[in-house]
């Protein structure tokens, strides 16, 4: 009985561990991935925003959790118990659609550039996130800088390409563009590249966290039959 208090009281100390780092994982990929989520043209589950909600219950939880094993609150042991399995689901959620979607989000790239690119001038969002995606992975157009050259916007400014293809801040963006200071390659199969890899890193940490969740359902489910049975002559199941 004692064992199994102290274990499940150390687990708990992990398992809000674990949410911090679901948590700090979940502030990362959306801060780092946002604004390039905006340009797909394809929809996805938002792994991102999994992780930051699951992060936050299970720190609450897991303050909880370290109680109940402390006081030997039976019904509070077995609320741990539903509640961790939920965070496991949500957390093969998150792991299952950063892994599986992550090539179909890379695929959406090259339809989203493409509309973010003809619609830039015009709508701020999409062109700011542009931008920051050219600055961000020195990338310049779709494939290459010359995707620019026959964009509305580009046929606008004479043949011009925007302030964030540049290397430096002047000297490259005027018609005809200077190449020498041009990044070079193409947005697509950076962001792609990005993108994927990124991905599979959430997916991973939030697969590995769910399946942590594994042993504090066995300890709480453990703990919590234990409890009464010095009162009880049949201990119900957890």
């Amino acid at each position: 009985m004692t064992v199994l208090k102290l274990s499940l009281m150390a687990f708990s100390f992990i398992f809000w561990a674990a949410g911090l780092t679901m948590l700090i994982i979940g502030l990362w990929a959306k801060v780092a991935l946002g604004n390039y989520l905006e340009l797909s043209a394809n929809d996805y589950p938002s792994a991102p925003a999994i992780l930051l909600t699951t992060g936050a219950a299970v720190i609450i939880w897991g303050f909880l959790g370290c109680f109940g094993a402390a006081t030997e609150h039976r019904g509070l042991l077995r609320a741990y118990s539903a509640f961790l399995t939920a965070v496991m689901v949500a957390g093969l959620t998150a792991g299952l659609s950063a892994l599986l979607y992550r090539q179909h989000v890379a695929q959406g790239f090259q339809g989203g550039l493409r509309q973010a690119l003809l619609a830039y001038g015009e709508d701020e969002g999409l062109a700011d996130a542009l931008d920051a995606l050219q600055r961000g992975l020195s990338c310049c157009g779709i494939e290459s800088y010359r995707d620019w050259l026959t964009s509305p916007w580009g046929l606008e400014q004479n043949g011009s390409v925007p302030l964030s293809c540049c290397r430096a801040r002047r000297g490259c963006q005027h018609s005809p563009p200077n190449t020498q200071g041009l990044h070079r390659d193409g947005c697509f199969s950076k962001v792609s590249a990005f993108i994927s890899s990124n991905m599979f890193y959430v997916g991973t940490a939030a697969l590995g966290l769910a399946l942590l969740q594994l042993i504090g359902i066995v300890l709480a489910c453990l703990l919590a039959n234990r409890i009464p049975a010095h009162l009880l002559a049949i201990a119900t199941p957890c």
